[in-house]
Order: structure tokens, then C-alpha cells, then sequence
């Protein structure tokens, strides 16, 4: 059953009409999803997002970019992920970004399915998954999310940690779980936002500063919804998740892959090998930008998000008739190309 929950329109920035929702996952968490649909000028209805923030992100973050996506006639279902946002948090220090199982996650994603059924949201429907969102949707699009495309931002294909590190990160987060302070911060981190704690000019998120003063503004005027660093338990389960989907096969699905130059937060090497095992996914690198693709500069920023846009309508002329679910066809090897 879905309830009216909270939405902050004064931050989100967003097209005219958001609100958001509570509703519970099979196993008891409380998340929130936010909804905007297209103005009724928009025209005919190009199908729904679904948006799937990453680690430390919450609904109103992508008021923006929903701005583009409904001007485009896109509907966009956007998720706070349990652990952050206004979603149940897991543990009793309520800035720790934490998890029990990396595939808990989609006890989430059955909910948000669920709930994009019940409000009977149009098809085809598109998954679109930034950084931690990305891994999470890469795992439901292998486990069959019905949706007709996907893309991603920076997925979290991998966590980048040097390699003197590595091992140090998986005996902590391992022998964390055994007693008893998997809950602790992950190394390096801390219980505060990071871009509340992070000056502009040594951010790792976006080369745009009005972008960057957009999300201190937001954090400042709604505290509740910032979570901080990892706690170990995090680190070990995402390190655990993403080495098991690296495993396996890329699902045959049309797939655009945003990724910029300076990314320097996930594992480049991950993502520039899945694309190359993804029969017809394109990787798209943009110059310059770093993590935040989506919120970069104005000229990287409409670019891509355009990118994005055309793709979903290229999905939808070339969708197989029978249905909104149904799978684009596989069509060439994959393409890299350079914005």
C-alpha cells in the first residue's frame, strides 16, 4: 500500500507536480519513492524512468534532471534506497551509510516495481542507475527488471581502491562482520556529508560550482536526508556484490553507458569491461566531467542528458510489438564513442 510521504519541492528544483510515497519492503523497511509526471503538453507519453540514485543520494537530488526527462514526456519513479534519504535507517547512528546484504537492495527494487504497477505508470519502461544505483540496477536487470532499456552514470561497477589497499579493505570488512563493529566507518570516512565537508575546489563530484553550491543548499536546508561515509559492513558487501555480478553475463537488453574522463570514485577498469561484454551497449565517456555526469557543467550536463533521452526513444521505435516489457532485439557489437 503506498501513503503520502514528505517531498521537498523547495530543493528539488524539479517539474511542477512531484510528490513522494512510502512503502514497505517484503522484509519491514519503510522507503520513499518520488514521482513526476510530464506536463499534459508534453504529448504523447514517452514511457517511464526508473531512477536509481547512488550511495549518499536521496529524491529531490534529481529534481533537475527529472526537469529534462519530462520535458521529453518521460514519467520518472526515483527510489531512497534503504540506509538513506528518508528511507528506515538500519542501524542506531543514523549518518552511517549501512547495509546487511548487498542484495537486500532489491527487496527495494521489488517495491518500487510494485509500486510503478499499482500507480500504473506507462510503458516501456527504462532504468537509469548512477554509481551505487547502477550496481544495483545491473543485478535487477540480470534478474529480469522489466524494462525495455538500460542505462547508467558512473555505475558502481567496482569501488576504486589502490591496489596496497585492496586487501586491507576486504580483511577489514570481512573480519569486521565477526566481532561485532561492522557498523564502524569505513577508513578515510566520516559520520559527516560529504559535500558539506568538501570544498569546492577538491571535490571529486563535479567540475560545475553552481551544481555543487545547488547540493550544499539542499543538504543545509534538509539535514535529515544526508547520510555520511560507509560503514565497513557496506564496504565488504558491495565489494562482495560487484565482484559476483563481474561474473557473470551482461543481460541482452539495449544498454548506454555514461561515464566521465576524471572518474576517480568507481572502478573504471569494471565498467570499460562490462561494456565490452555487452552485445550492443554503448559506452559514452564525456570529457572532462567527473562522477556527477548529470550535474556537471550546463554544456556536459545537456549533452548527455539528450543522450540519454534519444536512447530511450530509439528503444521504444525498436521494441518488439507484443508488449512494453518485451526486450529491444540484440543488435551490433558494442560502441565507444567520446562526448
Amino acid at each position: 500500500m503506498l501513503t503520502d510521504a514528505p517531498f521537498f519541492a523547495d530543493i528539488a528544483d524539479g517539474p511542477d507536480g512531484g510528490r513522494a510515497f512510502w512503502c514497505d519492503t517484503a522484509d519491514g523497511v519503510r522507503i520513499r519513492l518520488g514521482l513526476w509526471r510530464p506536463q499534459q503538453d508534453a504529448g504523447e507519453s514517452a514511457g517511464t524512468l526508473l531512477l536509481f540514485p547512488g550511495r549518499t543520494e536521496y529524491i529531490e537530488k534529481y529534481g533537475r534532471t527529472v526537469r529534462q526527462f519530462a520535458a521529453a514526456g518521460l514519467t520518472t519513479l526515483v527510489i531512497d534506497w534503504r540506509g538513506q534519504g528518508l528511507a528506515d535507517r538500519l542501524i542506531e547512528d543514523k549518518m552511517s551509510g549501512h547495509v546487511l546484504h548487498f542484495d537486500d537492495y532489491q527487496h527495494d527494487v521489488t517495491a518500487m516495481v510494485d509500486a510503478a504497477r499499482q500507480l500504473d505508470l506507462p510503458k516501456p519502461w527504462f532504468v537509469l542507475g548512477h554509481s551505487m544505483g547502477g550496481g544495483i540496477a545491473l543485478k535487477s536487470v540480470m534478474d529480469g527488471l522489466p524494462v525495455a532499456g538500460a542505462s547508467f552514470s558512473a555505475p558502481m561497477w567496482g569501488i576504486r581502491i589502490s591496489a596496497a589497499l585492496r586487501p586491507v579493505a576486504w580483511s577489514l570488512g570481512w573480519s569486521s562482520r565477526s566481532v561485532g563493529f561492522d557498523h564502524v566507518y569505513a577508513p578515510g570516512t566520516s559520520p559527516q556529508s560529504y559535500v558539506l565537508a568538501e570544498p569546492f575546489e577538491t571535490n571529486r563530484l563535479t567540475t560545475d560550482v553552481e551544481s555543487y553550491q545547488h547540493m550544499i543548499a539542499q543538504v543545509t536546508a534538509h539535514p535529515e536526508l544526508t547520510i555520511g561515509g560507509p560503514s565497513l559492513r557496506w564496504l565488504y558487501e558491495s565489494l562482495m556484490g560487484t565482484r559476483r555480478m563481474w561474473r557473470r553475463p551482461s543481460p541482452d537488453l539495449p544498454c548506454l553507458c555514461l561515464l566521465g574522463s576524471e572518474e576517480d570514485i568507481v572502478d573504471v577498469s569494471r565498467v570499460h569491461d562490462r561494456m565490452s561484454r555487452w552485445p550492443g551497449g554503448e559506452l559514452e565517456i564525456a570529457q572532462g566531467a567527473r562522477h556527477e555526469v548529470l550535474q556537471e557543467a550546463p554544456g556536459i550536463r545537456d549533452a548527455l542528458i539528450g543522450k540519454l533521452i534519444d536512447f530511450y526513444a530509439s528503444v521504444r521505435d525498436r521494441r518488439a510489438p507484443s508488449g512494453a516489457d518485451a526486450q529491444a532485439p540484440e543488435s551490433a557489437t558494442p560502441s565507444r564513442r567520446q562526448a
